[in-house]
């Protein structure tokens, strides 16, 4: 799939954008602050329906403004030309239209435009809690497994439901207990079994990846930890329903999955520099993109927001290499410093466009070689 054209109206400091761009690479220099994250922002909003970084929807509206719009304009693999609008005024539901049709439930939306985005933000994948961690799983999976999708839609509204009874003041009958339990069990083992098999696949991948870019510096691995793996997860919601009536909300289930990340034989949390880390949530997010390519049938856009930050020359000499390769599409880069980018268009040739981001305002320059900004 390859974004021809984007439309952005009043989307965060936004207020009007209209762009053309390569089928193979665009790149986004200026300082901080001035709306190259936004911009990324946008198309990523176009694959998930909502925002990387705010979710709620009407925080992403310009200051001032009474509503957003982004339209995109695509083509697949065949040259069928699809068109994807998302709109919003505040106070009202956000509309979502694949070539003018409405969709009914979002949810049928993701997937159709896979998408990876390697951000700033990726860091609390190491440092955060493990909420984020089990989002890594879901965004990936969730692109092209919608029986995935739908069994974790279902699991969480179980597990919302359960957690109203656990709170509950008065006595609760069990077998009120046992339907949100039954359901939680039933789709929950479904997200356990797909989680365990992704990752079993996933880490061969990203461990080639990491080694290619740290070129073999360092060793790398993931765990993934559930309760579902010590046995079946009815009983173990059964056994814990009375200590989950004294906190107030369910402790055990695969809401509480972990993904241990690990560098060497210790966690990466504990022992990773800022160069490690960058190095690792790279490897991370290009072998997502490697796992969609393969399985979704088409290749994902890349999104690269500030890759260079934190990482020595080395590293960031492996990954160019690897991003100007045959085997991706259609990338968009930011950066502060216009001779980072000038050093890809180097690699990737002729195809490309860049363009200068300034308070919210983006206009398209000459390709030419510069210094930095």
């Amino acid at each position: 799939m390859i974004l021809n054209r984007i439309s952005i109206l009043n989307y965060k400091n936004l207020e009007q954008v209209e762009l053309l761009f390569s089928p193979k690479l665009n790149c986004f220099f200026g300082q901080n602050g001035m709306g190259k994250t936004n911009l990324l922002d946008a198309v990523y909003y176009l694959s998930f329906c909502k925002s990387a970084g705010n979710p709620a929807d009407s925080q992403n509206i310009m200051h001032g403004a009474d509503f957003f719009m982004i339209q995109g304009y695509y083509e697949d693999s065949d040259g069928t030309p699809e068109e994807i609008y998302c709109g919003m005024k505040r106070r009202q539901k956000k509309q979502f239209k694949r070539n003018k049709k409405e969709y009914t439930r979002l949810s049928d939306h993701i997937g159709f435009i896979p998408l990876v985005m390697v951000s700033p933000a990726d860091s609390e994948l190491i440092a955060g809690g493990s909420d984020g961690r089990r989002r890594f799983m879901d965004v990936v999976i969730s692109q092209y497994d919608k029986e995935y999708l739908n069994a974790l839609i279902r699991y969480n509204k179980a597990l919302n439901q359960r957690n109203v009874l656990l709170k509950s003041e008065h006595p609760v009958e069990e077998e009120l207990f046992l339907v949100w339990e039954e359901m939680m069990a039933q789709s929950g083992e479904v997200v356990y079994r797909k989680r365990e098999a992704f990752i079993r696949e996933f880490i061969p991948i990203f461990q080639s990846f990491y080694s290619y870019i740290s070129q073999d510096r360092e060793r790398v691995g993931l765990s993934y930890e559930s309760h579902a793996a010590r046995g079946p997860l009815l009983e173990t919601l059964r056994e814990s329903r009375e200590r989950d009536r004294i906190m107030g909300y369910s402790l055990r289930g695969i809401h509480k999955d972990e993904l241990e990340m690990m560098l060497g034989d210790y966690p990466i949390k504990k022992e990773g520099s800022q160069g490690q880390n960058k190095t690792y949530l790279v490897a991370l997010k290009l072998a997502q993109f490697d796992f969609l390519k393969r399985t979704a049938g088409t290749v994902p856009l890349l999104l690269l927001d500030d890759l260079f930050d934190k990482l020595d020359a080395s590293r960031v000499e492996q990954i160019v290499k690897l991003v100007a390769g045959e085997g991706f599409g259609q990338i968009f880069i930011t950066d502060t410093n216009r001779s980072h980018l000038d050093r890809i268009l180097q690699k990737v040739g002729s195809d490309y466009r860049i363009f200068r981001v300034e308070s919210g305002r983006v206009t398209e320059t000459a390709g030419e070689e510069g210094g930095g900004e």
